[in-house]
Order: structure tokens, then C-alpha cells, then sequence
């Protein structure tokens, strides 16, 4: 996956859906999410999911009409100890 500034994408998706049929689903390639992040679950129960994606698959999950499960996309800040 690029280096290029990655935001948190949050999708509603069927509980218990695999990061693969997630990607097929959303119509992502693997390159487009950072695979070492994954699908990580919010609430498997409900089918809420987060993925890390460059900042231009935000913006085009964000953008469709109708997006196919897509909650809402947020910043992903740098975490560093505070000295």
C-alpha cells in the first residue's frame, strides 16, 4: 500500500463478512487498504467494521451514491508517547 496519507473508513457490512469479500464487496484492491490494519470490527454484531485506506478511495467511497455500507470516513492520527 502506498505511503500516501491514510484515512479510517467505517462500513456497515454483513456480521462475520472476511476482509476479502469485504474488499470485493466495496469494490477495493488489495493495494487500496493497508492489509497489516485489516477488516477490524466495531461491532461484529451489527456489522460495523473499520478499514485504512488512501486518502483518494476515501474520498471515492465518501463520494458514490448510495455507497455500499459506508458509515463515514475519519483522520487517522499519529499516535506517539507523550515525553
Amino acid at each position: 500500500m502506498s505511503k500516501t496519507r491514510q484515512l479510517l473508513v467505517t462500513v456497515r457490512l454483513p456480521s462475520g463478512i472476511t476482509y476479502s469479500d469485504a474488499l470485493e464487496r466495496l469494490e477495493l484492491s488489495p493495494d487500496e487498504v493497508d492489509a497489516e490494519y485489516g477488516l477490524v470490527p466495531l461491532d461484529a454484531d451489527r456489522g460495523l467494521y473499520v478499514l485504512l485506506v488512501v486518502e483518494r478511495v476515501a474520498a471515492r467511497l465518501e463520494g458514490r451514491d448510495g455507497a455500499e455500507g459506508v458509515e463515514g470516513v475519519y483522520a487517522n492520527p499519529r499516535i506517539s508517547p507523550y515525553l
